[in-house]
């Protein structure tokens, strides 16, 4: 499992014109990219991560702050383009099996007590954030 964590001052996801999600910050704008052999234990461990994350002003953390989380389903983190110029998703787990997971990551974020926002899994998607720092962290298990 691999997250893309960014320490954000806000941040939306719109599905279809329509907003979906946002967060007004401090907050974690977080991209999660769920592999072929990643569990719902790996799930639990990268939301206490996320939420632990001491990464907001003054070596603060979500939990420290009660700041929320936007996180969204980016398959794509699993792109590999070493070879050629088109990049390759094999290492992309399937919708069947990378939704549940992600899900697992914002149910496991809540039951901590995180207000977390969601996009829509296999939606297409845009997202509009403002990187406070900027700070971006890749975490990956």
């Amino acid at each position: 499992m691999r997250a893309v964590v960014q320490r954000v001052s806000r941040a939306s996801v719109t599905v279809a014109g329509r907003v979906v999600g946002e967060i007004e910050g401090p907050g974690l704008m977080v991209l999660v990219g769920v592999t072929h052999d990643d569990t719902p234990e790996k799930a639990a461990k990268t939301a206490a991560k996320l939420w632990g994350l001491r990464i907001l002003e003054d070596e603060k953390s979500c939990s420290d702050l009660g700041a929320p989380l936007l996180v969204v389903s980016q398959f794509t983190l699993y792109g590999d383009a070493r070879k050629g110029r088109r990049p390759t998703w094999t290492a992309a787990a399937p919708g069947p099996v990378a939704e549940p997971l992600v899900e697992a990551v914002v149910s496991e974020l809540r039951a901590l007590g995180a207000k977390v926002e969601t996009g829509v899994f296999g939606a297409d998607m845009k997202v509009e954030l403002v990187n406070d720092g900027p700070i971006t962290v890749l975490l990956e298990y």
